[in-house]
């Protein structure tokens, strides 16, 4: 698949099967992660990769938000060390796990970490040290089904010169 169709048929995956992400194939995602785009060079972040059911259930009772954790293959978490453009630089990170993973013909889906206020309790959970802030979760499996998501038309979005 080209870069043109992953970044166009990139969709958020809330549906999963059993099977499980073979460890290269998240290698490989996370080696796309760690060459994202970063301020200064300065590579802030961190990746955890959960594979094993019991975590990833409770990471999915903790982040209220990614209940569907618990079915993914696996779960990627981003964290960074705390600076100035930690959370652009994670955010670009966890954008390429998302192209990286459709990539692979995987599905996935960002949960969101910053902020939110189970993120201490996932940083716990994960056993990131102090210091670092959660930045994303991203569920990663093999989908049930396409989801269809409507977008907003290029007309919609575009503007030539000004708003």
């Amino acid at each position: 698949m080209d870069a043109i169709e992953v970044l166009k048929t990139r969709r958020s995956v809330r549906s999963y099967t059993k099977d499980a992400v073979p460890k290269p194939v998240l290698e490989d995602i996370v080696d796309c992660a760690r060459l994202a785009a970063t301020a200064r060079n300065e590579q802030l972040w961190e990746f955890i990769v959960i594979t094993g059911q019991k975590v990833r259930e409770q990471l999915a009772r903790v982040a209220t938000t990614g209940p569907f954790i618990a079915d993914a293959g696996a779960c990627i978490v981003t964290v960074c060390k705390d600076g100035t453009y930690y959370l652009e630089d994670g955010s670009a990170a966890t954008q390429n796990i998302l192209l990286a993973a459709r990539a692979h013909g995987l599905g996935s889906c960002w949960v969101a970490g910053d902020k939110k206020p189970y993120a201490q309790a996932v940083l716990e959970l994960v056993g990131a040290p102090a210091g670092y802030k959660l930045v994303s979760l991203v569920a990663i499996g093999h989908t049930t089904a396409a989801p269809k998501a409507s977008k907003r038309s290029l007309s919609e979005v575009l503007h030539w010169e000004k708003f």
